[in-house]
C-alpha cells in the first residue's frame, strides 16, 4: 500500500510541474515579444509617415498657418522623398519576383486566352 502512495505522489508532482511549466513558459519567451522589422516594413512605415506629413502641410497651408513659399518648398521636399522611397520599394518588389515563374504564368495566361478564343470561335 505504501508503494502505491509514493508512486501516486511522484506522478501527481510530475503532472503538476508539467502544468506549471506549460502555463509559465510563454511568459519567459522574450524572442516572441521582440520583433525585427524587415526593410519593406521600414520603407512602408517611412512612406506612410511622409504621406501623413504631406497631408498635414496641405492642411496647414489651407488654414493659412504657413506661407505659400514655405508650402511649395516643403511640399517639393517631401514629394521628392516619397518618390525616392517608392522607387526603392519598387526595386525591392522587382527583386522578389521570380522571372522564370512570371514567364510561366504569362505563358499559361496566353494559352488560356488562346483556348478561350478558339472556343468562342467554335460557338459562332
Amino acid at each position: 500500500m505504501q508503494d502505491i502512495s509514493i508512486i501516486s505522489m511522484i506522478f501527481t508532482a510530475a503532472i503538476a510541474l508539467t502544468c506549471l511549466f506549460l502555463i509559465l513558459s510563454p511568459l519567459f519567451k522574450w524572442d516572441a515579444y521582440i520583433t525585427t522589422s524587415t526593410k519593406t516594413q521600414d520603407i512602408a512605415t517611412t512612406k506612410e509617415a511622409l504621406l501623413t506629413t504631406l497631408n498635414e502641410i496641405e492642411f496647414e497651408y489651407k488654414m493659412d498657418k504657413i506661407s505659400h513659399t514655405d508650402y511649395k518648398v516643403l511640399k517639393r521636399q517631401y514629394e521628392t522623398e516619397v518618390a525616392s522611397i517608392m522607387k526603392e520599394e519598387e526595386q525591392l518588389i522587382d527583386k522578389s519576383v521570380d522571372v522564370d515563374l512570371m514567364a510561366e504564368v504569362e505563358k499559361e495566361i496566353e494559352e488560356q486566352m488562346q483556348s478561350y478564343k478558339n472556343k468562342k470561335g467554335e460557338g459562332k
